[in-house]
């Protein structure tokens, strides 16, 4: 039940991975999560993306999606308007954008009164947990990569263009909502 609710939730940006082998592992690895994370499928489009600010509604499913979407987008754009001295891979894009965050699935936890850190996000943020679960099973390095190093733990650390992509799409839509709650965001 669990496989087949996540495969909804991502079926577009699931179907944009050409690799079969990194569809299935992508799915596997969300699944993992969840069912350790404790979440029901239900469940799954209700969880905050964030709990560092207002998130005004918008979920870890919808932040996900358009996190993935976004880096592609970046990368199209690049590919069409640049000479590039480096390729893209869309399918390994595609799979850290879609397991940027899984982590949260360990970080977040539902209470009576919403959602707060659990213990197990005390002690590992979401883009540890999450590269730990991809090497799990056994996922390339590449998403390792672009999983550990989308947040501020891969400041200063080697990065793939990929994880440029996926930090630069993450924070396009997480920026926007700090800069809103802290009366910044000119509207």
């Amino acid at each position: 039940m669990m496989r087949s609710r996540i495969e909804a939730l991502f079926r577009d940006q699931l179907a944009r991975i050409g690799d079969p082998w990194l569809r299935k592992k992508t799915v596997d690895v969300w699944v993992a999560a969840a069912e350790e994370g404790g979440w029901q499928p239900e469940e799954l489009d209700r969880i905050p993306f964030t709990l560092l600010t207002e998130t005004r509604g918008i979920d870890l499913i919808q932040h996900t999606k358009a996190v993935t979407e976004g880096a592609l987008g970046l990368a199209e754009a690049l590919e069409r308007n640049e000479e590039l001295p480096f390729s893209i891979d869309h399918d390994l894009l595609v799979v850290g954008g879609l397991l940027h965050d899984v982590g949260k699935l360990l970080e977040i936890e539902k209470t009576d009164s919403g959602y707060r850190k659990s213990s197990h996000g005390m002690h590992a943020r979401h883009p540890i947990s999450g590269a730990i679960l991809a090497a799990k099973f056994d996922l390339p390095l590449a998403v390792i990569n672009m999983i550990g190093c989308h947040a501020k733990e891969g400041e200063g650390r080697p990065q793939r263009v990929e994880t440029v992509l996926i930090h630069q799409a993450d924070f396009a839509t997480f920026n926007p909502m700090v800069m809103l709650e802290k009366g910044q965001l000119i509207i």
